[in-house]
């Protein structure tokens, strides 16, 4: 029946990753033994086990992140995301050993495959390491954006972009109140968060959420959900924003001194006829301005036409790290990043300040978007 093909499904999908993992792992394992000195039976089993649990680990930790919040549990599946980051970067390098071992080879020059293999899987945690550093140093872009209808009182204010923060078990509560400290210092006139505010792990919200009660913007503080608010359930997420003094906008317009506001929830978003039954039912062709949050940077055909004047989204991360910032790309195309032009519609996409996942940026910026009107 279709409800347990419904119920089937998040097992099946665990099925494919862990299994995807297991050849991953297995082949970094077959790597190491060919391309290091020969190991003893010892070392081999000790590997063999090692390889297995690190291919298990996120898995679990991801598991265990749904169902319990502690600092065990924290602790554990930070390690298990730094390691599936850096499996990223090995499991290239193992591609290389290869590659390179057969073209030297081909060319009658041998390489010397110990130092091959240092040599890659040296630069390959390097790699991480870097992505670890780039993932935290949060940048402030600034942008201007002329907006047709903008009311004249609007002209020079500034909003604030933050997005995909993914609190959780890897960014908790000490980066909710570094991007709360960045937020004061850039003193916005208006803060939008079209989504991931929160990574879908099991965790307390109020608790996550409390430094975001020192967000303060003359003209409020304004979200709508996105894919991993969502999982779950999104009501005990939005519960905790709503005491933290940010009003959540699910598939609803307000209007902010004469900006129109609209906030579209993920889960009805991800639908065409939805959101195009809600937005077709605004206002938005009154002449005034309006922005939209919208979570993912699609579905644009449907936002222009119903005569919104700019989409704030996230959800790509501009692709996070190497390979899938390119994956990404030839996804979203141009709408991976920045401003960008869609007909009569204006669509920014954040790369986000958070990760998912591996806490590593390999390619993209995490970063916070200050919007000026002009």
């Amino acid at each position: 029946s279709r409800s347990s093909g419904l119920k089937a499904w998040p097992f099946l999908v665990i099925a494919i990753v862990q299994s995807f993992l297991f050849l991953a792992h297995w082949f970094l394992y077959r790597t190491w033994i060919a391309f290091w000195f020969p190991l003893s039976p010892q070392a081999t089993l000790a590997l063999r086990t090692g390889i297995f649990l690190l291919a298990m680990s996120f898995i679990v930790a991801a598991l265990l992140g749904f169902r319990y919040t502690n600092p065990f549990v924290s602790t554990f599946y930070r390690a298990a995301a730094i390691w599936l980051g850096l499996l990223n970067f090995f499991f290239w390098a193992a591609c290389l050993c290869w590659v390179v071992d057969f073209a030297s080879r081909l060319i009658g020059l041998p390489f010397d495959r110990p130092l091959l293999a240092s040599l890659l899987f040296g630069a390959a945690l390097v790699a991480g390491i870097y992505g670890m550093f780039n993932a935290y140093m949060i940048r402030i872009r600034r942008v201007a954006v002329r907006l047709p209808g903008l009311p004249a009182s609007w002209r020079g204010r500034t909003a604030l972009l933050l997005s995909d923060l993914h609190l959780g078990n890897v960014n908790g509560f000490r980066f909710g109140r570094r991007i709360a400290a960045l937020a004061e210092k850039l003193n916005p006139d208006i803060i939008f968060i079209p989504g991931d505010l929160f990574d879908g792990t099991r965790g307390d919200p109020d608790r996550l959420a409390e430094p975001l009660k020192e967000l303060s913007a003359p003209f409020g503080v304004y979200f709508a959900s996105g894919n991993h608010d969502e999982f779950g359930g999104v009501g005990h997420y939005t519960a905790a924003m709503k005491r933290a003094g940010i009003r959540v906008l699910e598939n609803e317009m307000v209007t902010v001194d004469g900006l129109h506001v609209v906030g579209a929830s993920y889960g009805d978003s991800a639908f065409p006829m939805r959101l195009q039954a809600f937005l077709e039912g605004l206002p938005l062709r009154d002449g005034q301005a309006s922005i939209l949050l919208n979570h993912v940077p699609s579905r644009l055909p449907i936002v222009e036409r119903a005569g919104v004047s700019l989409q704030l989204s996230g959800h790509t991360h501009g692709g996070q790290m190497f390979p899938f910032t390119w994956i990404v790309r030839r996804a979203f195309g141009k709408f991976t990043y920045g401003l960008q032009q869609f007909g009569k519609l204006q669509v920014y996409t954040s790369t986000g300040a958070g990760t998912w996942g591996p806490p590593m940026r390999v390619g993209s910026h995490p970063e916070i978007v200050l919007i000026g009107f002009e």
